[in-house]
C-alpha cells in the first residue's frame, strides 16, 4: 500500500452534527455539485485526521468517488461535475467511521443537459484525443490550448480586477489561464495577509485562503477558458511548497486543492518551474500516482524549469497526459536553436505519444537572459509558432512581464530583480504581443490544425542563422501544410508530399490579414514573402 495514499489533512472540528439533503437540487451537464456536511461534535477535542470519499452513481450506473474537503470549523464538502443528464445519487464513506458523523450518508440530485453558450459545458471535459496529439472535448471537438501566464494574479488581484482581466483575455481568444494557487517565492501571501497552509512536517490547511480563491476559479471558467492552476511551486527556496515540504506533505496539499477544485474545468500543473531530471523525477512520480491515480478525470502535467527536458521520466505515466516544457527566457543561437529545432521537434514520434506544449516560451517585455533586452512581440511571435509546427500543434502558453507578476506600479516582478521592470497589469495586459495571440489563435481556428505534423523537408532553403529557421508542417495526407518564416524573405517549397496543385496564401502574424498568393503547381516553387518581417505560408 502506498503510505502517501492515507495522507490527510489536520482539522479541528467543533459543533453539530451531520445533516444533508440534495434531492431538490439540479445541476447543469459538466457544471458542479456541490453538497456541505456537518461533522460531530464529539470529535471537537482537539484534532482529529478525517478522509472523507463519496461515491457518486450515474443514470448508467458507472461510479465516480471523489475526494472531501474541509471547509473550516466542521464543515466538509464535496464537489462534482456530472458527466451524463439524470439522476445522480451519492453516498459517503469515511475512514474514521460512524463517530465522525460523516460516513454512510446518502443523497441524489438531477443533472440537466447543458442550452447555454459557454464552450466548457457545450462540449464537455477535456481529454487527450484518440491519437494522443492534441486535446479534445468530450464531444470530439478539438480544443486548442492559448493560455496566459498569471502566477501572481488570483493571489494578488481583487475580485473585481480579476474579472477586468478575464474580460479582456477572452476577447484575445484566450482559452486558459495559468496561475498560483499557493504561497511561493513571488507571492508570500494573498492580498488579505493569508497564507494556504501553515507547518512543515503536519501541514495546516486554511480554509479561509481556498474560500478567497473560489470564486476565481469560478470566474476563468464563467469566461469559458480553463483554469490552470499550479499545485506546487517546486524551484529552489523556503518559500516555495514543492521544495521545501515533505514528500508526504506535498500530497496532503494537492490533494486538497485537487479534492476542492476537481469539479472546476482545469488542467492541473502538479510541480511548478523544478528540477524533475533523473532522480529528481521519482518523488514526482510517487506524488503524482497518488494524488491522481490511473483513472483521473482532469488533464495533467509538470512545469519543468527552463530548457529541462523531461520526457523520459514521465512518458510511462498514467497520470501524465502531455508533455509540458518550457523554453524559457533567453535570446542566443542555442535557445532559438532548443525551440524551433531540439527535443520537441523529435519527441513526436517517440511512443507512446503525447501532446506536447511549451508553456513558458520568452515572456513579452522580460529581460533576456543573454541581451538583457526586453523581448519583443517579434520574440514572442517567433517562439510561439516556432513551438507550434515543430511538433504536432496542441497548444502554447503567452507569457506578459507585468501582467504574470501581477504588477501593481511599474518596476521589476517580487522577488526577481533581474526580470526588469514591468508595467502595471492593467497596461501590461494589451502588450502588442499579447494582442497578436488572438491573431495567432484565428490563424490556427481558421484550418484543421489537429491534422498537422512536423515535415521539415517542405522548406529547400533552410536558413543558416538560427534566429530566422523556417519551421514547417502539413497534413499526412498532404491537403495542407503550414510553414513559418521569422525572418521573412523567400521561401522554396518542395512539394514532394503535398497533393497538386494547391492554394498559397500568406498570414500576417502581426495583424491577422490574409493575402492570396496564387497556386502552387511545381515540386520546386519559390515564393516571396511581403516584407523580412514575419510570416506564415499556408497551402490548402
Amino acid at each position: 500500500m502506498n503510505p502517501f495514499r492515507i495522507a490527510t489533512i489536520i482539522v479541528v472540528l467543533t459543533g453539530a452534527v451531520l445533516t444533508a439533503s440534495a434531492a431538490d437540487i439540479s445541476v447543469h451537464q459538466w457544471g458542479r455539485f456541490e453538497e456541505a456536511f456537518t461533522a460531530n461534535a464529539a470529535h471537537q477535542s482537539p484534532v482529529h485526521d478525517i478522509r472523507l470519499e463519496v461515491d457518486f452513481t450515474a443514470p448508467d450506473g458507472s461510479t465516480h468517488t471523489r475526494l472531501g474537503f474541509w471547509d473550516g470549523d466542521q464543515t466538509w464538502r464535496v464537489r462534482f461535475s456530472p458527466t451524463q443528464p439524470g439522476k445522480w445519487t451519492y453516498k459517503t464513506h469515511c475512514a474514521t467511521g460512524n463517530d465522525s458523523g460523516l460516513d454512510n450518508k446518502s443523497g441524489e440530485f438531477a443533472c440537466e443537459a447543458y442550452s447555454g453558450v459557454n464552450p466548457l459545458y457545450q462540449h464537455g471535459e477535456l481529454k487527450v484525443s484518440d491519437n494522443n496529439r492534441y486535446f479534445e472535448y468530450a464531444d470530439k471537438t478539438p480544443y486548442f490550448f492559448l493560455a496566459d501566464t498569471v502566477w501572481n494574479g488570483a493571489l494578488l488581484s481583487n475580485l473585481q480586477d480579476w474579472q477586468r482581466f478575464l474580460g479582456v483575455r477572452s476577447d484575445q481568444h484566450f482559452t486558459a489561464i495559468q496561475f498560483v494557487t499557493t504561497q511561493w517565492r513571488a507571492a508570500n501571501s494573498d492580498a488579505q495577509n493569508q497564507t494556504a497552509f501553515t507547518g512543515v512536517e503536519k501541514i495546516k490547511i486554511n480554509p479561509k485562503f481556498y474560500q478567497r480563491m473560489d470564486p476565481y476559479f469560478d470566474a476563468i471558467n464563467n469566461h469559458g477558458m480553463i483554469a490552470v492552476p499550479v499545485l506546487l511551486w517546486a524551484i529552489r527556496g523556503e518559500e516555495n511548497p514543492g521544495h521545501f515540504l515533505p514528500e508526504d506533505q506535498r500530497v496532503v496539499l494537492a490533494e486538497y486543492q485537487i479534492a476542492r477544485y476537481g469539479a472546476h474545468q482545469v488542467i492541473w500543473f502538479l510541480g511548478g518551474d523544478g528540477n524533475y531530471r533523473e532522480a529528481n523525477a521519482a518523488p514526482w512520480r510517487r506524488i503524482g500516482q497518488t494524488v491522481f491515480g490511473d483513472n483521473h478525470h482532469r488533464l495533467a502535467t509538470m512545469h519543468p524549469g527552463g530548457m529541462h527536458w523531461v520526457a523520459d521520466e514521465f512518458r510511462n505515466e498514467n497520470w501524465f497526459s502531455f508533455l509540458g516544457y518550457q523554453s524559457g527566457h533567453g535570446d542566443d543561437d542555442n535557445l532559438f536553436r532548443w525551440t524551433a529545432a531540439g527535443p520537441a521537434s523529435k519527441e513526436w514520434t517517440k511512443q507512446p505519444p503525447r501532446p506536447i506544449i511549451n508553456i513558458e516560451p520568452n515572456y513579452e517585455a522580460h529581460l533576456a537572459y543573454q541581451s538583457k533586452q526586453p523581448h519583443s512581440p517579434l520574440n514572442v511571435r517567433r517562439a510561439a509558432y516556432w513551438s507550434l509546427l515543430c511538433a504536432p500543434p496542441a497548444g502554447v502558453t503567452y507569457g506578459g512581464h507585468g501582467v504574470w507578476g501581477w504588477h501593481s506600479e511599474r518596476g521589476p516582478a517580487p522577488a526577481h530583480p533581474n526580470t526588469g521592470d514591468g508595467d502595471p497589469w492593467h497596461i501590461a495586459m494589451n502588450m502588442p504581443g499579447a494582442n497578436q495571440m488572438k491573431h495567432l489563435y484565428d490563424f490556427f481556428a481558421a484550418i484543421e490544425w489537429w491534422r498537422l505534423q512536423p515535415d521539415q523537408s517542405l522548406v529547400a532553403n533552410q536558413q543558416q542563422a538560427a534566429k530566422d529557421f523556417i519551421v514547417a508542417a502539413r497534413s499526412e495526407q498532404g491537403d495542407l501544410a503550414a510553414i513559418y518564416a521569422p525572418g521573412g524573405g523567400g521561401i522554396q517549397v518542395n512539394a514532394a508530399s503535398l497533393k497538386l496543385p494547391m492554394q498559397a496564401k500568406w498570414f500576417n502574424p502581426r495583424t491577422g490579414s490574409w493575402t492570396d498568393e496564387g497556386p502552387l503547381k511545381d515540386k520546386i516553387q519559390h515564393f516571396t514573402a511581403p516584407n523580412t518581417e514575419d510570416w506564415l505560408l499556408y497551402l490548402e
